[in-house]
Formats: structure tokens, C-alpha cells, sequence
């Protein structure tokens, strides 16, 4: 879980690409935090650069397949 110590720096929002799945080597839509659906781990991902292939990030199969999921959204103004 991401963990942070001011949050002054965090805001909520319902921004639908909280809700998307990526599969490994896709494009990354956003900047920011991205967890793994089945197993939990995180990594950061720059827009536009690819996810870890899938040999990169490896969990047990019966976890389901690598899917990650935006948790924290990057903002650049």
C-alpha cells in the first residue's frame, strides 16, 4: 500500500483511470503510482513509457494475471 506523511499534498478524486486495468509492456496513460491487481506489489510509471514487461514483475500464477491499477495520479502544471 502506498503509504504517505503530508497530506496536504493529496487529494481525492474520481478520475475514471483509477478504475483502468494495463496489461505489462502497454503504454503508460499517466504518470503516477500503479499497484498490481493481484498480488499488490507497486512501481512509478512515466507517461507514455512502457509497464515492466511481464518477466520483469512475476507473482504466483494462481493470483491471476499482472494487471495494474493507477493508484496515485501524477499532476505537472
Amino acid at each position: 500500500m502506498a503509504l504517505y506523511k503530508y497530506s496536504e499534498y493529496l487529494e481525492k478524486a474520481d478520475h475514471p483511470e483509477f478504475d483502468t486495468l494495463h496489461s505489462p509492456g502497454e503504454n503508460c496513460p499517466h504518470s503516477g503510482i500503479y499497484r498490481c491487481k493481484a498480488c499488490g506489489d507497486e512501481i512509478a510509471s512515466n507517461k507514455d513509457n512502457p509497464f515492466p514487461p511481464q518477466n520483469h514483475h512475476q507473482h504466483a500464477e494462481d493470483l491471476g494475471p499482472i494487471q495494474w491499477k493507477l493508484i496515485i495520479l501524477s499532476q505537472q502544471r
